[in-house]
């Protein structure tokens, strides 16, 4: 359905986002559900049985005799089924009271267990739109991904790799496929175009900690860098571009961070000839899974004042007031309490 002006997502209530935002949930195997819908029933049926057992008095089968216990599962069994054959009836008022107050309300219960599957099927739109405003609301310093291709997929591996917990990050994107993609991996994800600010605020673009734009087409970067800017002014941008010349727009549109992807893999494909060993380093300290990667982290008490080739782990440079120093400068000197180190760390493979 297209939008009217004044049609925004932001404004529609959360049941009307069902199928554009979607919030992952826990997987259960289809066994564990079955059993635990039988549970269910069978409680139904054990309550009604205790009821029907302590009331037993005001019971009578089609040969005036009382019920045994035997009497009392049969007449519950047939009772919640509504199969009632009628040869067990009750007949004093309070047996025809509790019949009312509790053996029907179990029957309804039980009817309910047993098409579980068409009521789990009716009632997923009410469960998406409950996540739906719970995640809105709950929802802070979270990290948007935008676009979920290829250099997308790989932020995404990267975030995961670095401890960041799958609910913390959020894909938009046009492309259904992806997306099923995205929430297999337990990821929120959002349905539509980044460029439309509606699609950033859904995406809870306005509190977000960081954003990563990894478009396909530069234009189409800079559009999105620009909405997310508006939105988010304290939240850092990471933007993939393909080409070099359009990196100063993207900074003046609000980027904190450009890669530029298509020249970076021209440069490991020139290297790979000559010195294939240093493409194989480069592409190691990419990969987050095994070898070495290169994280950054605060500085330890007992770092301070510390220069960082004393530190056991190989230090790559330091950041300080947001920028970046070089562990060769010579205005770098010692380590103080607000530094940040960029540095090697081994991963196990």
């Amino acid at each position: 359905m297209p939008l009217r002006r004044s049609d925004t997502l932001t404004d529609r209530p959360d049941f009307a986002l069902v199928g554009v935002l979607r919030v992952p949930e826990e997987q259960t195997s289809p066994g564990r559900a079955i059993v635990r819908r039988i549970g269910y029933a069978l409680a139904a049926l054990t309550a009604a049985v205790i009821v029907v057992y302590m009331g037993r008095d005001g019971y009578r089968d089609a040969q005036e005799n009382p019920l045994s216990l035997l009497d009392c599962i049969y007449y519950a069994t047939v009772s919640l089924s509504t199969t009632g054959y009628g040869d067990i009836t009750p007949l004093t008022p309070q047996a025809r009271l509790v019949n009312i107050l509790v053996i029907t309300p179990l029957r309804v219960f039980f009817l309910i267990v047993l098409v579980g599957t068409t009521l789990s099927a009716l009632t997923e739109s009410s469960r998406q739109a409950f996540k739906i405003q719970r995640w809105r609301r709950r929802t802070r310093s979270h990290t948007v991904v935008v676009g979920y291709g290829t250099k997308g997929r790989s932020a995404v591996d990267a975030l995961l790799a670095e401890g960041l917990a799958p609910s913390e990050i959020v894909v938009v994107d046009a492309d259904p496929v992806s997306l099923d993609i995205a929430s297999r991996q337990g990821l929120v994800t959002v349905q539509g175009s980044a460029t439309k600010s509606d699609v950033l605020q859904l995406a809870g673009a306005r509190h977000a900690g960081s954003i990563i734009v990894a478009v396909n087409r530069d234009d189409t970067a800079v559009l999105v860098t620009l909405s997310a800017r508006q939105l988010a002014p304290q939240a850092r941008i990471a933007v993939a571009v393909r080409e070099s010349e359009n990196t100063h727009v993207l900074r003046q549109s609000g980027a904190d961070t450009v890669v530029v992807s298509a020249e970076t893999a021209g440069r490991l494909l020139g290297l790979a000839p000559a010195t294939p060993t240093v493409v194989e380093m480069i592409e190691d300290l990419l990969t987050p899974e095994d070898g070495f990667a290169v994280s950054e982290r605060g500085v330890e008490p007992h770092e301070l004042g510390l220069s960082p080739r004393e530190l056991p782990v190989i230090v790559l440079g330091v950041v300080r007031d947001g920028r970046l120093i070089r562990v060769d400068s010579r205005e770098l000197g010692v380590i103080v309490a607000d530094d940040r180190l960029l540095y090697l760390r081994s991963v196990s493979v």
